[in-house]
């Protein structure tokens, strides 16, 4: 059934979200037909998953290519839901509906085979995500390459001028290159300061209690600096970027899908003459939901095609296919395409061990800081953990802690906090609070170690061919995971130690922070006394989202399973993105360093384009990239679009259209581009001092009376003069009408003519070199080299410099009949 051109109605709203911004497989494959569309091309950048990552790969891939050369596919196996994330939207608004897990496990442990699993609908996780977004520092990327880590933490982008690093990048991209920049107040301030006290004085030992950086409290930078470092990391922008600008808020994927989509439709609107058919042909980036991968088809290490349930995608000889369906999933499907030579795939499966515990402490406790303070509002703040194993290698942890001020009953210390859209009502109850207890949350996020040696490590990922299926898996074998803290393959049971370790500095970090005063611990009984014991404090390892390391990078393709740039080694065409990438996993969400390496990843598979300098005394007027063709204004009729590099008009039946450069106008120049035709009978041309296409044009015996044009691309041909393209010099065969002529003017010894010498026929699909001289009234017009025409132009009327008059002296490009593309558009004012 062919989708809906129309929003859908459905019992209760008109689906006008999905319809805007997504398309239907068929409408994609249609795009991609050129039976019935000579110009269509295929989607050469394929993105498995609409989620987090893929959701980033596919915004960044759409920005980056300014010379409009690709075409991109998302595929999304779940519906469009939700237009950014659950905490932007009013509370509850959480749909369990969009959860799964679509795969087995067979952990010994039975709660440890208990995974929320994946989101299947664009934006995915990232609709749901905590927020706590900390970096990486030095030590946790011990073992990574250097190319890797020289890129994330040293200046690497912009590419061709780098001033940042990849995690600075991701860090703006998410909002957390300001932490806590919407967490304040007095209570804030007083358990910073405790805690930054408690931490100076900390003695140390086995686990080093550091910032969030990874600086020690009792260093020598200014004190401002040290407690900054001590704020929450969170991703969550609540300041106006610039002005004019809304704050982001909480970062999600979805609405990148949502501004790449529109902008896709919007340009693609701009750029071609007809109906949905052929403004989805011009369409960069297409998102397709509900559509389910089910398996890749490769000829040696190529992906040649892409089989979902609603048809298949041919991967064309350049493209690319890239892994963004979450790190269990996109293992799945590496397993079963890829032959595994060395047996790699789904080894160094690694999640987060992770503990929480909750304490309050009396208001009183907290001593004059907060006297007269009627109610204490929240806080936020982070500490950096790196333990020092037994055998000497260090792992690493940190503490999210959250603070509000409740009433006697509560113990939520996150009720206050994340809070967007609080209504008046509420407002007014905050004001009315008599905060008692100040409740504190620490939630413990340690990493642990994967094994990339073992052949059957404890924790890792396979294909099971026996275990249970359903329609959704279509008769592929589903992933079989397998995720442990105790691993036998490791004597030093660092995992255990480091979570040990873990409980261990937050009970200590809730002395600090009681300092001295008394604290109660939150238990399955309600306050107690005494802290909980680990039973009650450990969450299983798959509640964690954060699986990670089974396809991870590296040099070796004996000891890594994808390259440096994510690659797979087995294949030149497939690549992944996500926490599946990471040789380790380091204590950090994996949201930052994901968005880093998926940008990064991006820049690899497209770079940005950087057009090559001009001649000397030359400009660009056109160099390809969409910053320069946005300086050119369309007329009339048919329209105009960047396509590889090139302005390629889109004639409208034979109507004239006319794209000029409005900028400015010029007087004598050498203007050099390139031109190409599409097929022989292809009609188009170059205008020169014309008049401003959006003007009257003054009458030519009466200049007070002005003519205004209803199609205002006519303005180029009365007023200016036009170098003609078309080798076929329709409609008589008279060469004033042939390629590289002045359109019109006689040729020969005739009065007013111009001298012509017919050029070699331009080749279909061939680039030839234009250059058109205008110096006083002489224009003088070569292709390849050789001249073709010198014209002295006696008409004052027409083709007046911009000196004699500034509404005159203007460049443009026609549309007429035919695909005519131009490029390298250069100029040198005399």
């Amino acid at each position: 059934m062919p989708t809906s051109l129309a929003p859908q109605s459905t019992d209760f709203s008109l689906d006008v979200m999905g319809r805007y911004v997504c398309n239907g497989l068929d409408e994609a494959l249609a795009s991609t037909d050129t039976a019935s569309h000579a110009d269509a091309r295929p989607f050469d950048l394929i993105v498995l998953g609409g989620g987090s990552f893929g959701a980033v790969l596919a915004s960044h891939l759409f920005f980056n290519d300014i010379s409009r050369t690709h075409r991109i596919l998302v595929l999304e196996a779940g519906p469009m839901v939700l237009p950014e994330h659950t905490q932007n939207l009013p509370p509850q608004l959480n749909p369990a509906e969009v959860w799964g897990v679509p795969w087995n496990s067979d952990s010994p442990q039975a709660w440890n085979q208990r995974f929320p699993g994946l989101v299947f609908c664009p934006g995915g996780r990232s609709l749901f995500w905590g927020g706590w977004s900390p970096y990486f520092i030095d030590t946790e990327l011990d073992g990574w390459p250097k190319a890797v880590t020289d890129d994330l933490t040293t200046p690497a982008v912009p590419v061709h001028n780098p001033t940042r690093s990849y995690l600075d990048a991701a860090a703006e991209q998410i909002g957390t290159d300001q932490t806590n920049d919407f967490v304040y107040g007095p209570l804030h301030e007083a358990l910073r300061k405790r805690l930054y006290d408690g931490l100076r004085a900390h003695p140390g030992g086995q686990t080093a209690l550091v910032g969030n950086r990874g600086t020690p409290m009792a260093a020598t930078q200014p004190k401002e600096q040290l407690l900054r470092e001590l704020d929450a990391p969170l991703a969550v922008q609540s300041a106006s970027p610039r002005p004019g600008f809304f704050p982001f808020n909480k970062f999600n994927g979805v609405q990148l899908l949502i501004r790449a989509a529109r902008l896709a439709q919007a340009e693609a609107e701009r750029s071609v003459v007809g109906g949905p058919a052929e403004r989805d042909v011009k369409k960069r980036l297409m998102l397709v939901d509900n559509t389910k991968v089910i398996r890749l088809e490769r000829q040696g290490g190529h992906i040649t095609r892409v089989v979902t349930n609603k048809g298949t995608v041919d991967v064309p000889s350049g493209g690319h296919v890239v892994l963004a369906l979450g790190t269990v999933e996109s293992t799945r499907l590496a397993l079963a395409t890829l032959p595994n030579a060395h047996g790699l795939i789904g080894r160094n499966l690694m999640a987060h061990l992770r503990s929480n515990v909750t304490i309050r402490l009396p208001r009183a406790s907290l001593g004059k800081a907060l006297a007269g303070i009627q109610e204490l509002a929240v806080s936020a703040l982070f500490v950096k953990g790196v333990h020092t194993h037994a055998d000497q290698s260090t792992g690493h942890f940190h503490l999210q802690i959250t603070a509000s001020g409740v009433g006697a009953m509560g113990t939520d210390s996150e009720a206050e906090l994340f809070k967007k859209i609080p209504d008046l009502d509420t407002l007014d109850r905050f004001r009315d609070l008599t905060d008692e207890w100040v409740i504190v949350t620490l939630r413990g996020i340690g990493e642990m170690t994967g094994d990339k040696t073992s052949s059957d490590p404890r924790n890792r990922i396979t294909l099971d061919h026996q275990g249970p299926q359903g329609p959704y898996d279509y008769g592929q074998p589903r992933a079989l995971v397998r995720l442990e803290a105790q691993d036998p393959a490791d004597p030093v049971g660092r995992n255990l130690a480091l979570w040990d370790a873990m409980d261990q500095a937050t009970d200590e970090i809730a002395l600090i922070l009681a300092d001295g005063g008394p604290v109660q611990y939150l238990g399955s009984g309600g306050w107690q006394n005494t802290p909980p014991p680990p039973s009650a404090r450990r969450d299983t390892l798959s509640s964690t989202h954060h699986e990670s390391g089974t396809l991870w990078m590296g040099e070796d393709s004996s000891t890594s399973v994808t390259d440096v740039w994510g690659r797979l080694h087995e294949s030149d065409n497939l690549h992944a993105v996500g926490p599946a990438v990471l040789p380790t996993i380091g204590s950090p969400n994996p949201m930052l360093s994901g968005v880093a390496l998926a940008r990064r990843t991006g820049d690899h598979v497209v770079p940005t384009p950087q057009p090559p300098a001009p001649e000397t005394g030359f400009r660009y007027l056109f160099d390809g990239t969409d910053k320069t063709f946005n300086l050119w204004r369309g007329v009339g009729s048919g329209a105009f679009a960047l396509i590889d590099g090139a302005i390629v008009p889109q004639p409208a039946g034979g109507e004239l259209g006319l794209l000029y450069y409005a900028r400015q106008p010029f007087s004598d120049f050498v203007l050099r581009l390139q031109l190409r035709i599409g097929a022989v009978q292809a009609n188009s041309g170059i205008f020169v001092r014309s008049r401003d296409p959006r003007r009257p044009v003054p009458d030519r015996t009466d200049p007070a009376k002005l003519h205004p044009y209803t199609n205002q691309s006519w303005v180029a041909v009365h007023t200016g003069f036009e170098i003609q393209i078309d080798d076929t010099a329709a409609p008589h065969g008279l060469d004033k009408h042939r390629t590289g002529a002045v359109y019109d003017i006689d040729t020969g010894a005739v009065p007013g003519g111009q001298s012509y010498q017919r050029p070699a026929p331009l080749v279909p699909g061939q680039w030839t070199d234009c250059e058109i001289e205008v110096r006083g009234d002489t224009y003088t017009v070569r292709l390849n080299g050789t001249e073709t025409t010198v014209f002295a132009n006696t008409d004052t009327w027409r083709g007046k410099p911009a000196t004699a008059d500034p509404a005159s002296g203007f460049i443009g490009l026609q549309a007429h009949t035919g695909k005519v593309g131009f490029r390298n558009i250069r100029i040198k004012e005399l």
